[in-house]
């Protein structure tokens, strides 16, 4: 609880992972994958309540393990490739009795986040008097560097810039949501059914690279597992 204000942690685990199979079951050092943000929901000093929703039996029996609850099972249709994750939390928020003032989505793939983060966040939502937190890392590599590539094979940038050779330095630095954080009072969120609003109602939390991996693939997970060492 933060200033009176409940507050639920949600990780969303389904079964299916095209980019990496298993994944949220996956040994990431020494224990499972997902396990990583259930510690880390847990350390939280304002957090008031955590659950996984997931599709998956041994995920939840993996989730109970670590002291997480899983109060229902996601129904199927919420746990497609095409389904909307804004609608796992909708679907969420409406089966639990208990009324949370402000909802924190914690995404399994984001092993390296850490409590703190998590605290610092929620501070911000409420110093900021804003309705949105979204963490998001630096991007490597500005805008105006982007390119599609048209069917004929011909470079065409994203965006419209007056030279081709432009320094870095002259560029505003870019972000991206790391996939980490997203936290927004219920509220606002079943509203607007979004963490980011045109309004000036999302703030962004940056995180620093070496805690902003976000695991979809062989090469993230690899990544994650020489950060840890």
């Amino acid at each position: 609880m933060i200033n009176n204000n409940r507050i639920l942690g949600v990780i969303p685990a389904r079964k299916g992972s095209k980019g990496l199979p298993g994944k949220n079951l996956k040994n990431l050092g020494d224990k499972p994958l997902i396990a990583w943000s259930i510690i880390e929901a847990k350390k939280s000093k304002y957090i008031d309540r955590c659950i996984v929703s997931t599709d998956d039996e041994e995920i939840a029996q993996l989730a109970k393990k670590y002291g997480c609850e899983v109060p229902f099972m996601r129904p199927a249709e919420l746990a497609t490739d095409d389904a909307n994750v804004n609608d796992v939390f909708l679907h969420v928020l409406d089966l639990l009795r208990e009324q949370y003032d402000i909802l924190v989505v914690l995404q399994p793939t984001s092993p390296l986040r850490e409590s703190e983060d998590i605290d610092h966040a929620l501070e911000m939502i409420e110093h900021e008097n804003v309705s949105a937190v979204v963490s998001v890392c630096k991007s490597n590599k500005p805008l105006p560097w982007h390119f599609t590539i048209e069917k004929d094979g011909v470079l065409k940038s994203v965006f419209p810039r007056k030279k081709l050779s432009v320094n870095r330095q002259e560029l505003s630095p870019t972000y991206l949501p790391n996939g980490a954080l997203f936290i927004a009072y219920t509220d606002f969120f079943r509203s607007k059914t979004t963490f980011y609003t045109e309004s000036k109602s999302t703030f962004a939390y940056i995180m620093p690279p070496e805690r902003s991996v976000d695991i979809d693939n062989r090469i993230d997970f690899f990544t994650a597992e020489a950060i840890i060492g």
